[in-house]
């Protein structure tokens, strides 16, 4: 996923359902490292936080903007945690979030451009 400046479209600008089906969670410190705002953080417990909105049943992080499928952005992208830097298009954690929510698979990570 890109930030909301980032001119250049991808599989993910246009998707967001991995935004929109996990819970991200992270070690605590790593929200501050990163700078991100307390906004768009839930603490868990005293070592973990999680980006607010996804420890949901159904859940849907508070720094996506747009419509899952059709244009999306993340308004925090330089600063999101390592979970959302690890899922990338194609791979299992997106195949099973775009199946979550009614969209076609992408091909393999080797054969996309990020």
């Amino acid at each position: 996923m890109e930030s909301l400046t980032d001119p250049e479209p991808s599989a993910c600008t246009r998707c967001g359902a991995c935004c929109a089906s996990f819970r991200v969670s992270f070690y605590f410190a790593e929200a501050h490292a990163n700078n991100l705002s307390d906004a768009h953080i839930e603490r868990l417990n005293d070592r973990f936080s999680c980006m607010a909105g996804t420890n949901a049943p159904a859940p849907r992080c508070n720094a996506l903007a747009g419509t899952l499928g059709e244009s999306v952005a993340c308004r925090v992208y330089p600063a999101r945690p390592s979970p959302c830097r690890e899922v990338q298009p194609g791979d299992e954690r997106c195949l099973t979030a775009r199946a979550k929510h009614g969209l076609p698979p992408l091909p393999m990570p080797s054969t996309l451009t990020r």
